[in-house]
């Protein structure tokens, strides 16, 4: 057994020791054996006393039984390997940073919306500098994966706008409509400003989040699920807020007409004049409430797949493999997207309210959509939303991993 995190004066301290059982599960087996002296299949204070003082940490018996209570089922003041292995404390925080660097998840999937928590990377990551080859091939990623899936993501903000009981626009009537009006080229309007928004958006984001952990007073290499949802929705805040007048001519340049703008800088050139600088952030409100529950379900529905996925599967290695990745983001996307989609959708129309036209506010249109359309009219453009996840989350994991190991960042 070799131990591995004395202090800088070489002494091993019992804080330590509890903390190198937390980190290395894999030991888990040795230690037991190397405590259990007798070979009787079990261990009690006297022999984890007797075990540390060996090793020159010097606990007392009453230390020794507060670490057996916790793991001891059965009151008996013994603990034997089942009860070892299934202790709380000693429970998969099996190698954290194994953890952490098989299981990225917004880095790797771009569904069109950057809402999701950050992930986590090692503190070798950070070291070495690979966390930045990590956001790139990430960008990449996001690019490729938004092109492709570029006119249902057009055709799902023209349902949220124009949708209505008197124009009950479908998948394929709307696609037709598009390339009628404007031909190919048409079903990619917007995406060129879409593409452009993810790396500042994704820099400011990663350095927001990482700066929110400092002061949050964190020095742990992972956060809890609580904070990482606090840390990665204020982080979110501050990116969105500094990028969101790319979002608004995002939708304005996919709602345009043939001709209407020559470019993303004429766009925002008419805005300026017509509207001046206050339309830049229509629909700031509800875009900026959209990140609780987006953020909140996607990060809990994917740890608790994770965690589940470890339970069962991770005793030998915390890789689980593309399927199980890919599913799981798929599947807490899917939850995050559907919970924040009303709020989505009354954003998108505050940002298509041109001048002249009436102004209604975020409150207004949920009463006007409810009253004229029902609840499931806060839903329209729903289906082109949900037929790109599979293929966006599919797009960015491939292109994600071919840029990674392009730039020299190898998988263990």
């Amino acid at each position: 057994m070799h131990w591995i995190f004395l202090e800088h004066d070489g002494q091993l301290d019992f804080e330590e020791f509890v903390h190198y059982l937390q980190d290395h599960e894999k030991d888990l087996k040795l230690v037991f054996k190397s405590l259990d002296r007798k070979i009787a299949g079990q261990v009690n204070a006297n022999d984890i006393v007797n075990s540390l003082r060996d090793l020159g940490v010097h606990i007392s018996l009453q230390q020794a039984e507060r670490v057996l209570q916790s793991m001891d089922k059965n009151g008996t003041m013994t603990v034997d390997w089942n009860e070892w292995k299934k202790s709380p404390t000693l429970q998969p925080a099996e190698n954290v940073p194994e953890i952490i660097l098989y299981w990225k998840h917004s880095t790797i999937f771009d569904v069109g919306e950057n809402m999701m928590v950050p992930d986590e990377f090692t503190s070798e990551e950070h070291m070495t500098g690979m966390l930045w080859r990590h956001l790139v091939a990430g960008g990449g990623a996001g690019a490729i994966s938004r092109t492709c899936t570029a006119p249902l993501d057009r055709l799902k903000v023209l349902m949220q706008v124009h949708g209505s009981h008197g124009n009950n626009m479908c998948i394929m009537s709307g696609l037709t409509q598009m390339i009628k009006e404007g031909g190919m080229r048409s079903l990619w309007r917007g995406n060129g400003i879409n593409v452009i928004k993810i790396a500042p958006e994704s820099a400011l984001k990663f350095m927001a989040y990482e700066q929110i952990k400092r002061l949050m007073g964190s020095s742990q290499e992972t956060l809890g699920i609580t904070e990482r949802f606090v840390a990665g929705s204020l982080a979110g805040v501050i990116a969105q807020s500094t990028i969101y007048p790319m979002e608004v001519l995002k939708t304005r340049l996919a709602l345009r007409k043939t001709s209407q703008y020559k470019g993303i800088s004429d766009c925002a050139k008419q805005i300026l004049k017509g509207e001046g600088m206050t339309a830049f952030y229509k629909g700031y409100v509800p875009n900026m409430l959209g990140i609780i529950p987006y953020a909140g379900i996607d990060l809990a529905v994917y740890e608790t797949l994770k965690n589940t996925w470890l339970q069962r599967y991770g005793r030998d290695n915390a890789y689980p493999g593309v399927f199980v990745l890919l599913a799981c983001g798929t599947v807490s996307s899917t939850c995050g997207q559907l919970a924040s989609y009303p709020l989505a959708l009354v954003r998108t129309r505050m940002q298509a309210q041109v001048e002249g036209a009436s102004q209604v506010s975020m409150t207004g249109l949920f009463k006007q959509i409810m009253k004229t359309e029902g609840p499931t009219g806060l839903y329209r453009g729903l289906t082109p939303n949900f037929l790109k996840v599979i293929p966006a989350v599919s797009i960015s994991y491939v292109v994600y991993e071919h840029i990674k190991t392009t730039l020299g960042v190898q998988s263990r």
